[in-house]
Parts: structure tokens; sequence; C-alpha cells
């Protein structure tokens, strides 16, 4: 099969190409992916492959059946959002939607679950087992799509023993795939805080309440929470990245302050503890300054959980697949990615597909205006995702 599988990706590799140049100059920010869903349900269509269409508007679950006797059943997922840069680079595939591009590279993940998908189809004769492929709007905003698919039913209409996933990843190079097993990538929640003070005259501090006093205050009680339970095994993040007034000046003392940033974390535990100081801090310095502060903690994705049994054996087959030489092990991120929803209700297994070609000059980070990928990168994925689905179904 790992022949049969390697042999055919490549005859098909120009469709791959061209299916992921056409989704990378007609990129949709999330939620509002209704062509790129109608692009997906045309090529099931073509392929002959059952789906069903119709998730958060714009998501679907693709299904392919192989033909021995198997009631084991599995999921592949790939995102289909793009995001809001403007794309600076003057490529032949250049972005036709202003102000949106595929700088997280879904164009790519989307392609090789298609990929994978033609390849299982057409060798369904050779293994047994389901296999159900979600295409899943909505991963780049809150609440993700992944949490909005969960919510109408996606897990029992399923009803997968585990869940596979891939991410493009600039700092390996095309023809590399990296793991790590375990705690993988960090949760992520947005805080948003108003200090309400009383303003006044800068020289007559009695007269006032300094709200930015306060919030300075705060500050530095978040960073003294960080300090105190950030351990290397365990990390977390509690950043500040926007303080602003509502007017003040040199000698003015504004009447309110806002302030925004992030929390991340690597386990749902400590994350809730840190919930509780952080909003402990707040209420004591309130009470301390009697000033008024409004604390709100909007939850975001939770922290990725690699199965641990579950990435050991797609780290295998990607050693068998690609050769030990080119399967790499991985530091934790905090950075966050909704598949941690799946990963939180199943085992799952997020890993990382090498993009980089030094060579060519495609070196540039996610999220950036140059972001791109060499194009090789596309046979690996797809035909990776399509042998270990082979081998998760005991084929």
């Amino acid at each position: 099969m790992k022949e049969t599988l390697k042999k055919l990706v490549g005859t098909f590799s120009e469709e791959l190409v061209e299916i992921r140049r056409h989704l990378h100059m007609h990129p949709e920010l999330s939620f509002q992916e209704f062509e790129t869903s109608k692009y997906i349900v045309a090529k099931l269509k073509e392929w002959g492959v059952s789906y069903k269409d119709g998730w958060v508007q714009t998501g679907i679950v693709a299904e392919v059946k192989g033909e021995l006797e198997s009631k084991e059943i599995i999921a592949l997922r790939a995102d289909i959002d793009a995001l809001p840069i403007l794309e600076n680079e003057d490529r032949v595939y250049r972005s036709k939607n202003e102000n949106v591009m595929h700088a997280c590279g879904h164009d790519v993940h989307t392609t090789c679950l298609l990929g994978a998908i033609k390849l299982l189809h057409e060798t369904k004769a050779k293994w047994g087992g389901t296999i159900k492929c979600i295409f899943q709007p909505g991963e780049e905003k809150l609440p993700g799509g992944a949490s909005l698919m969960i919510k109408e039913g996606l897990l029992p209409y399923m009803n997968a023993s585990s869940i596979v996933g891939q991410h493009v990843h600039p700092p390996l190079e095309v023809g590399k795939v990296g793991f790590h097993a375990g705690s993988y990538m960090a949760s992520a929640d947005e805080l948003y805080v108003e200090i309400v003070g009383k303003g006044g005259h800068a020289a007559l501090p009695n007269d006032v309440k300094d709200p930015i006093r306060v919030g300075a205050e705060l500050l530095l009680a978040f960073k003294e929470i960080e300090e105190k339970h950030n351990e290397t095994t365990n990390p977390i993040v509690l950043s500040i990245g926007k303080f602003n007034t509502d007017g003040g000046a040199t000698n003015v003392v504004p009447n309110k302050i806002n302030m925004e940033g992030t929390f991340r974390a690597m386990d749902e535990e400590k994350r809730t503890l840190i919930h509780q100081l952080m909003t402990t801090a707040a209420q004591d310095l309130a009470v301390k300054h009697q000033v008024e502060i409004d604390l709100e903690i909007r939850h975001g994705y939770p922290s990725l959980y690699n199965d641990p049994e579950l990435t050991n054996q797609v780290f295998g087959f990607a050693q068998d697949l690609l050769g030990a030489e080119n399967v790499v092990n991985l530091p934790k991120r905090m950075t966050s990615e909704d598949f941690s929803f799946y990963s939180q209700a199943m085992p799952g297994c997020f890993y990382r597909l090498g993009v980089a070609n030094e060579s060519k000059g495609i070196t540039s980070a996610v999220h950036t205006s140059s972001f791109d990928v060499d194009e090789k990168c596309l046979e690996i994925g797809a035909s990776l995702m399509a042998f270990t689905s082979y081998k998760l179904l005991g084929n």
C-alpha cells in the first residue's frame, strides 16, 4: 500500500497544485467560506465521494469507506478559512480578494485532505474501515469552527475512535514532518480590563483616584502571577498588549483606562487556577483604591493535547513512509489551535508539515504577507494522511 500511494499521488500532483492555487487565489475569511465550500463539494462530487455539508453553514464532512470488512472509524481534519492580510508578493496565484490571504496555509491543509480522499477512494478495494474527513470553517476566529461543529453534533455523527490533523510549518524544510506527544499547544484566552476611577488635576493627587496607577499595579500583579506559576515543563504566558486612557494630559488624570491582553496555558487545571488568581488580584485592587475594575476573561481555545499512544503510532507511520531522517520531534508551542476542541474530546494527533525551501527563498513565517510553501509538500501531506488512515484502521 505504501508504494501504491507513493506512485498514485505522483500521477495527480499537478491537480493538487491546481487545487491549492485555486484556493489560494480565492481566500475567504472565517465563517464566510461559501465559495470555498462550493469548490470542495464540486471536487467530492467529481470523484464520487459522499459528504454532508452545511455544518456551521460552510463546513463539510466527507466519508470514504474501504471495501474490506471493518467497523473501524477514524477522522481527518483540515481548516478552510483565511486571514485578513494583504498579500504583497507578485505571484501568478496571488490572492484575488483584496486584504484576504491564505497566510496560515489552510489552502494547503484543504488540498492535502482532498488529496488524501482521492488516494483513499481510488484504493478502497485494498482496505477496510471508514474515514470521516472534516473541512472545518472558522479556525482563525473565536469561538472556533471546531467548537461550533461539535455543538451541532459532529462527534456522535462521526463516531470516530481518533482524529488526525496537520499544519504547515515554515521552520521545517519540505519533505520533513514534526511531532510532539502530550501537551503540545496552549490554550488562548483574551483579557479585557476597564478601570474607572476619578479624574482631575494631576497636581492634586489627593483629589483623584488614578486609574493609570491602578492599571500599572494590576499589570505588575499579573506579571507576578506569571512568574510564580511559569514552569519549564508547564509554561504559561500572561501579557498585556494594549493600555489606553479615555483622555488625560501632562496635567490631567483621566477617569478611565482600558487594558487588553492574552493568557495562555498548557493544561486546563492551571488555566482555571490562573483565571481565579487574576480575578482575585483585580478585586483586591478595586477595594484597595476604591475604584471600579471590570475584568472580562473571554475563554478561547483549550490546550491541545496529543494523545501519546496515537501520536507515537503516527510518528512511526511517518518514518515508514518518509524515512526516519525526515521525521523529527518538536518542542511545545504557546500558540493555539481549535483542533484542541477535538483533542480534548477524543484521542487526537496534530503534527507539522514542512513547507520551506531555503534554496527557493521560501522561508516566510505564517501570518505574514509573504508566506508561501514549496508545493512538493502537497504530495507529502496527502500521502501521509492517506497512509496514516490506512494503518490506523488496522490494515
